[in-house]
């Protein structure tokens, strides 16, 4: 799946990501990988500037830590993204309703006479 695919969505698929603990940005690319079944792929270009608008925007808190001597910079949610995930959530359900109205049905609904 492209990146373009996932525009309006992305920010929503990584606050759910981070829902589950603190993870630096080549976990979090692991992770959606892993929770999509392979189906999200996505390359670092796309996710650091994403984590980085999440960050602008308080819904994400990192800090610089060392891991097998390697600096790298971890991710996490803070209590705003808790709040604005649970927002894409409902959004999310919504929308995925109303569209499923359209695409989700194998025949067309009875017209009004």
């Amino acid at each position: 799946m492209k990146a373009q695919a996932l525009h309006g969505h992305l920010d929503a698929l990584l606050l759910a990501v981070l829902e589950q603990g603190a993870l630096h940005g080549y976990a979090i690319i692991e992770a959606l990988r892993a929770r999509s079944g392979g189906t999200l792929d996505l390359p670092t270009g796309t996710i650091y500037p994403a984590l980085r608008r999440l960050e602008r925007a308080g819904y994400v808190a990192s800090d610089w830590s060392t891991v097998n001597g390697r600096e790298r910079r971890t991710y996490q949610l803070t209590e705003a993204g808790g709040r604005a995930l649970a927002g894409e959530r409902a959004g999310w359900r919504e929308f995925s309703a109303t569209v499923g109205r359209f695409l989700g049905a194998d025949e067309p609904p009875a017209t009004p006479a």
